[in-house]
């Protein structure tokens, strides 16, 4: 009982940092139109366009962050980390509601994600420490539960709250969320020593790996792709399905329960071997981009595929993080970490060319065909890490 209270106080983090991370993707159209006001009476599509920002700004930070947090602070012990990085989510998400700017509100999302990585990859360990030996797929992805089930609950919730009484008030309920996470955090996960042999210089040696740049590669290009969707679902369920507004936070709760489920299935995959996980679920991934981008004007068909392609890029997530743990060593508050870089640069890769053919003029079917390009090109380097390390491992072998 003690092992799933402390598991669950983890997880509430993570729903908090998911509710703060996707939330901003279901307000994005009340984003553009309070702090883009000249734009968007010129154009809703340029003004929503020129919102994704405030979804990349969130990711860069991941990817700044991740590794010079991970790499500075893994010697210190990892609950006052874990309590001290929920602190700054709600510090960081409070400015954020305050913003008064569009310039500001970027500003404040590139602080607020600064500890995304550093939070999971910590998390991870003192999860797979709590599960003990070969569960350590299993651990991670219970951590990540909270992130899957915020977009189940604080998302839907956060987003009809921001549609009804305004952005600035759905991100301090947000604040709210951090602050109990804080307290269960302190409560209820053991006290766990940081890594006392770890040094900047050791954490960072697992990038000399050429199998972890390609496990970074992979994650990033290929989870692009599912960014390139759900960054602009609100306008999809909107203007490309014809949905009313209110089925916005409805989309989002089938996609949560998407990611939910294929996040603890895609756990229990990467136990029985991280890159064959990868492998398997790729092609799944890319097809039902395809179909997205082809039958998404469809409401039925939308909604069935956003539930589809959650599924399946959560299902990547456990494998992907897991490889990274495998590759990197002794390196692994780093790999734990910078997995989380790595989804992040393709949520603002994703983010980024999913605004870039929307404000070409391509419309909301587009990004899920970027989608399908990111994903072939991920699938691509991950076969290629396969070849790479099976060839390796018959050279030890046969030396």
């Amino acid at each position: 009982m003690k092992v799933r209270l402390a598991l669950l106080a983890l997880a509430l983090g993570g729903f908090g940092i998911g509710t703060t991370e996707f939330a901003a993707m279901g307000v994005l159209p009340q984003f553009a139109q309070d702090l883009l006001p000249d734009l968007w009476a010129a154009s809703q599509d340029g003004a929503i366009a020129k919102a994704g920002i405030l979804v990349s700004a969130y990711a860069f930070g991941v990817v700044v962050g991740a590794p010079l947090i991970a790499a500075t602070l893994a010697r210190f012990p990892r609950r006052r980390l874990l309590i001290g990085f929920v602190v700054w989510f709600a510090l960081a998400t409070v400015l954020t509601s305050l913003a008064p700017t569009f310039e500001l509100a970027v500003v404040a999302r590139f602080l607020a994600a600064l500890p995304h990585g550093a939070y999971f990859g910590i998390a991870a360990l003192v999860a797979a420490d709590l599960m003990g030996p070969g569960k350590r797929g299993t651990g991670v992805a219970l951590v990540l539960s909270g992130l899957t089930i915020a977009n189940i609950v604080g998302v839907p919730l956060v987003t009809w709250l921001g549609q009804t009484a305004g952005w600035h008030v759905a991100f301090r309920v947000v604040a709210v969320i951090f602050v109990l996470a804080g307290i269960a955090i302190a409560v209820l996960v053991p006290p766990q020593p940081g890594d006392p042999g770890a040094t900047v210089r050791r954490e960072l040696g697992a990038l000399r790996s050429g199998q972890v740049w390609l496990t970074l590669a992979f994650g990033s290009i290929g989870f692009g792709g599912f960014f390139a969707v759900y960054s602009y679902i609100a306008p999809m369920v909107t203007e490309l399905a014809g949905m009313p507004a209110g089925w916005v936070p409805w989309a989002l709760v089938i996609a949560g329960v998407g990611m939910t489920i294929g996040n603890a299935i895609g756990g229990r995959l990467a136990d029985r071997g991280a890159i064959r996980a990868v492998l398997r679920t790729f092609p799944v991934f890319i097809v039902i981009l395809a179909l997205t981008g082809v039958l998404g004007g469809i409401p039925v068909a939308l909604v069935v595929l956003l539930f589809a392609v959650s599924f399946a890029s959560s299902a990547l997530s456990p494998a992907i993080q897991t490889r990274l743990m495998d590759v990197a060593g002794e390196s692994q508050t780093l790999a734990a970490a910078i997995n989380h870089s790595s989804l992040n640069l393709g949520n603002s890769l994703g983010a980024a060319l999913g605004a870039g053919v929307i404000a070409a003029g391509y419309g909301y079917r587009a990004p899920a065909l970027v989608g399908v390009a990111l994903g072939i090109v991920g699938f691509g380097i991950a076969i290629v890490a396969w070849r790479l390390g099976r060839r390796s491992s018959r050279g030890r072998r046969s030396s």
